[in-house]
């Protein structure tokens, strides 16, 4: 009987790759009401912008590297990472190139990035941590380094069925865009109806459609950044969706430093206008993932760590923020989220 049982679970994991069990830490991610869960317990969701995550050489050189990493993040409060899977842009960010994607042209999945994403989210799991994965990116789009419809569904269709043991991850589908998102998430749901769907769904200040925002688990648009007052205008958008919608909201990015190139501020900005962003949203009811410059001008400038990893201890800029995101409580510690 046990060699039959054995062989049977054989055949499965050769028949279904996708299907193999994944002995996990009971990391579950949950959402309940306008807030987070973990194994049903309160989870403080704060995030950070690791784009380049899944392609960065020192980020994965190890398992015990990476999870040095991951427990660094956990000290400064950011329990949940923000990865993509198309890193291919050709803006010369920091670990981009052509060949940084997950999905090949005919929307099967790279054997050797997919193998390295589970490693990744592995780890965080076992750091207590989440991965909220973009599955595409406007970045991508926009240079026509996308996917036709018919692989793209094949690429969501597949990457559901390969991370579906795992329950410390989020699916994002778009940063930046809204075309077919809710095609994706009927995918994602026939193949995995627990799976956490968000979407980012426009540049700054775009805050969804009314029948996207019903559909999806949470919203995570980027609230406004242009405005001299954003870190009050956010607020009030967060507040919106909040009311109208009843579910979290999470402010992607909340305003940033960074090259105005590529739709960072055009007038000087101190950390103070991040921090006030951030507490407008926490005030709101709302959680943030933090955006950084720490990528977007490659390596070799001096924004950009050597290692190219955004982590506290490079940027004194950053580090301001960085050490607000780890005093949350000493500024909230009244506040729903943290009771």
């Amino acid at each position: 009987m046990k060699i039959l049982t054995i062989t049977i679970l054989l055949f499965i994991i050769v028949l279904f790759p996708g299907a193999e069990s994944y002995s996990q830490n009971g990391n579950t991610i949950t959402v309940n009401g306008s807030g987070f869960e973990i194994n049903g317990n309160h989870f403080e969701f704060t995030g950070i912008s690791f784009f380049n995550a899944l392609y960065n050489p020192a980020f994965n050189k190890n398992s015990e590297e990476r999870r040095k990493y991951i427990r660094q993040y956990n000290e400064y409060g950011i329990n949940v990472l923000r990865i993509w899977c198309q890193w291919n842009n050709t803006r010369g960010f920091a670990d981009s190139g052509r060949e940084m994607t997950l999905f090949n042209q005919d929307g099967s999945l790279n054997s050797l990035h997919l193998a390295n994403l589970k490693s990744i989210i592995e780890d965080a799991d076992k750091e207590g941590s989440v991965i909220l994965l973009v599955l595409f990116s406007r970045e991508s789009w926009n240079e026509n380094l996308k996917l036709d419809d018919i692989a793209s569904d094949r690429a969501v269709g597949e990457l559901t069925r390969q991370l579906k043991p795992y329950r410390n991850l989020i699916f994002q589908v778009w940063n930046e865009f809204n075309y077919r998102t809710l095609d994706y998430l009927k995918i994602i749901r026939n193949i995995d109806d627990n799976r956490l769907v968000t979407n980012s769904p426009g540049y700054a200040g775009e805050l969804g459609s009314i029948e996207e925002n019903n559909a999806l688990d949470y919203l995570s648009p980027h609230t406004t950044r242009d405005d001299e007052r954003h870190w009050e205008v956010a607020a009030e958008e967060v507040s919106y969706l909040l009311k109208k919608f009843g579910k979290p909201v999470v402010d992607d990015e909340p305003a940033r430093k960074g090259t105005s190139k590529y739709g960072g501020p055009k007038n000087p900005v101190i950390p103070t206008d991040q921090i006030i962003h951030i507490y407008n949203t926490w005030k709101a009811g709302g959680y943030i993932i933090y955006h950084h410059d720490m990528f977007q001008t490659g390596y070799g400038n001096e924004a950009v760590p050597v290692n190219g990893i955004p982590a506290p201890g490079f940027s004194s800029y950053h580090d301001y923020v960085f050490n607000f995101l780890r005093d949350r409580s000493r500024y909230l510690k009244n506040l729903r989220h943290d009771n």
